[in-house]
């Protein structure tokens, strides 16, 4: 199994910045509006130097890092805890989703941008996935004849990382999630990825009973640091 400082390695290769720099021990991001997780910086060192280096100071903490605290002290409020999943391909490539059920297609349908505009993924996330340089592919779902559901997943390094799954809430609880994860270990079987992975928030309950029913193992995670009133990206 992958551990996390590898997952981390592919999350970032499957979800990437625009461009990063050194700074001081830190890796301070430009993630052009694409999310949190391409905008925060992540390291250890001087947390003035990342702060004079960022235009909304965000940080990404992960384990137990002694800035973290440090960053609490400096008035950081912790959000979006994050849990990093994985499970070799063959856990979840067992059974076929329904015919018509489940797509992969590039470039995304309009109607999949859609989707993922209501779940709040817009052009700027969009634009991260048209970044990923690897092996890569959308996911569509369908479910009672109507289009439901969009995701994303990406090669890195042998492990398939799923992003911005989406099922439009009128179709939730009704399989379409389990179809889709299910696609996308087809598809990574398929282009020899050896393990699947993805990273959901603490908060997303559902989310995370489905992907622990599917056998996906927690295999540790982060979370943010932003200054108390500061709205994150």
């Amino acid at each position: 199994m992958p551990d996390l400082p590898k997952l981390l390695e592919v999350l970032e290769a499957t979800w990437p910045p625009t461009s990063t720099k050194q700074i001081g021990g830190w890796t301070i991001r430009d993630g052009a509006g694409g999310s949190k997780r391409v905008s925060a910086a992540t390291g250890s060192g001087d947390i003035a130097v990342a702060e004079a280096a960022m235009e909304t100071p965000l940080f990404q903490m992960r384990g137990d890092q002694p800035e973290d605290a440090a960053l609490e002290a400096r008035g950081y409020g912790r959000i979006d805890p994050t849990t990093l999943y994985a499970a070799p391909v063959e856990t979840l490539a067992t059974e076929l989703p329904p015919r018509v059920t489940t797509f992969e297609i590039w470039e995304p349908l309009h109607i999949m941008r859609e989707i993922w505009a209501v779940g709040g993924i817009g052009p700027a996330r969009v634009a991260v996935m048209e970044r990923v340089a690897g092996p890569k592919t959308g996911l569509f779902g369908r479910i009672d004849n109507k289009p439901a559901g969009a995701g994303f997943v990406a090669i890195h390094d042998g492990i398939a990382m799923i992003h911005a799954l989406e099922v439009l809430d009128a179709h939730r609880r009704k399989g379409l999630g389990l179809y889709m994860m299910r696609q996308a270990a087809f598809w990574a079987q398929r282009n020899r990825a050896s393990h699947i992975a993805l990273a959901v928030t603490e908060a997303n309950e559902a989310a995370n009973a489905l992907y622990a029913g599917l056998g996906l193992t927690p295999m540790g995670g982060y979370h943010y640091r932003i200054k108390q009133g500061e709205t994150p990206t």
